[in-house]
């Protein structure tokens, strides 16, 4: 597997990111009417395996020393091997070369195998954080990836 920086407006990464927004709608039965904007602030990684896109994940910087992880998906038949879990070190790599040693995210109650996954990869839950303040179904979550610099 290789994992690779895409600009925003890739056409993989789209195809990635309607699968994502689909599975989303299915689950959640239309609640999250969210549509995805490219946005050229954030950092894009693609999971390619045997020269097919097969997930993404993204980060974006918040203020303060704090990254937000967003966007992660990985298509259901390439699930359980370990590409979501590589893409969430690749994403923290690139934030703390970036110096954001703190990572945070959101994602929905709905969502137990991703709330599962961030739990396993050191991810601990916080209260709701900027625009999901009030959304009784986001679950957000930080992680420290290095002691702040005082």
């Amino acid at each position: 597997m290789l994992i690779e920086s895409r600009p925003p407006l890739d056409p993989e990464l789209a195809a990635l990111v309607t699968a994502q927004q689909r599975e989303i709608r299915d689950i959640d039965k239309g609640m999250n009417r969210a549509v995805f904007t490219p946005r050229d602030d954030a950092a894009y990684l693609v999971a390619v395996v045997n020269g097919r896109a097969v997930g993404c994940g993204a980060w974006q910087a918040l203020a303060g020393e704090v990254a937000e992880l967003k966007r992660m998906y990985v298509r259901p038949a390439f699930r359980g091997r370990g590409i979501a879990r590589q893409m969430i070190v690749a994403i923290e790599e690139e934030a703390l070369a970036a110096g954001r040693p703190v990572i945070r995210l959101e994602t929905g109650d709905y969502l137990p195998a991703a709330i599962a996954l961030y739990q396993s990869a050191g991810y601990h839950e916080i209260p709701a954080y900027g625009p999901y303040v009030g959304n009784p179904f986001s679950v957000c979550f930080e992680k420290r990836l290095a002691a702040l610099v005082q």
